[in-house]
């Protein structure tokens, strides 16, 4: 269970660190499961809807950015999702009532992975409430060489950053993030983050020569309903399942406004958003 010293980081700074949340023996199983859904897979040659590919490599390269939904297709991935133990500890932060919502495997490979923007979770998938989190997994020993988590302690507590140029979203803050506030997140494999989705947060490249491994898994209140704001509200909730108590018939509202996302076409995944809006590819 989460200390008190912990559910109190979570609800003050957005964030809570758990070393050691996951043994030895669990980490390399998750770690051989996506080895076997990665192996003979190119950029030339793989199943975009299963997996996306670092685009900065030939053909041949066998580079894998992020693995789509491990918690919905592999039964390793799937277990950990619906582990007690995990379960336990967002209801410390959420209560009984709890949604999965998403997973994803960000393999940010050495020499290799992408850079991840500025961003809040909530940002892209409106809800009547903001009880969302995402527990983020190392599966490797992870410091500020191979892309650490970098967050913005407290900064859940204020209104929604800005995400929007000309009005439509970008999937990145786009007004001044000051980072020199900014914490970074290193453990070893094995380390638990649990993150509100309201936290502003990033990681850098990967310039190191190790991998830096996370797996990522976001849970939610159960009467946290989404806002409609078109084709993404069904995508972003595809594989949302109830893995806790009931799902109420009312939706509870937190918030008085909240922005809503217009997104200029669909996107297959933050990385292409981010990547679109650095182009300059989503203004009017």
């Amino acid at each position: 269970m989460l200390t008190q010293d912990q559910i109190d980081a979570f609800h003050n700074d957005g964030f809570t660190l758990c070393p050691g949340f996951l043994d030895t023996d669990t980490v390399r199983g998750l770690l051989a499961e996506a080895d076997e859904v990665i192996a003979g897979n190119t950029r030339a040659k793989h199943n975009p809807e299963r997996m996306e590919m670092e685009p900065e490599q030939p053909p041949e390269g066998t580079a894998v950015r992020r693995l789509y939904e491990p918690c919905s297709y592999y039964p390793r991935a799937q277990a950990l999702a619906e582990l007690a133990k995990l379960l336990d500890n967002v209801e410390q932060l959420f209560g009984p009532n709890l949604l999965f919502h998403y997973s994803k495997l960000n393999m940010k490979p050495a020499e290799v992975g992408s850079v991840v923007e500025w961003h809040q979770d909530l940002s892209y998938y409106p809800m009547t409430n903001s009880d969302s989190l995402a527990v983020l997994f190392y599966l490797d020993d992870t410091d500020e060489s191979n892309g650490a988590l970098k967050i913005l302690p407290g900064a859940h507590h204020a209104a929604l950053m800005n995400h929007s140029i000309d009005g439509f979203f970008q999937g990145r803050v786009t007004e001044p993030v000051d980072e020199s506030q900014a914490v970074s997140l290193c453990g070893p494999a094995g380390t638990a983050i649990f993150m509100h989705g309201l936290a502003p947060h990033a990681s850098a490249p990967n310039a190191s020569t190790r991998d830096r491994r996370t797996l990522i898994l976001s849970y939610r209140a159960a009467d946290a309903y989404p806002i409609y704001n078109g084709p993404m509200t069904h995508k972003h909730d595809l594989h949302a399942r109830l893995v806790r108590g009931v799902r109420p018939s009312v939706a509870r509202f937190n918030m008085t406004a909240f922005p809503i996302p217009l997104y200029k076409d669909e996107v297959a995944s933050l990385y292409d958003l981010q990547q679109r809006s650095r182009e300059g590819r989503l203004q009017g």
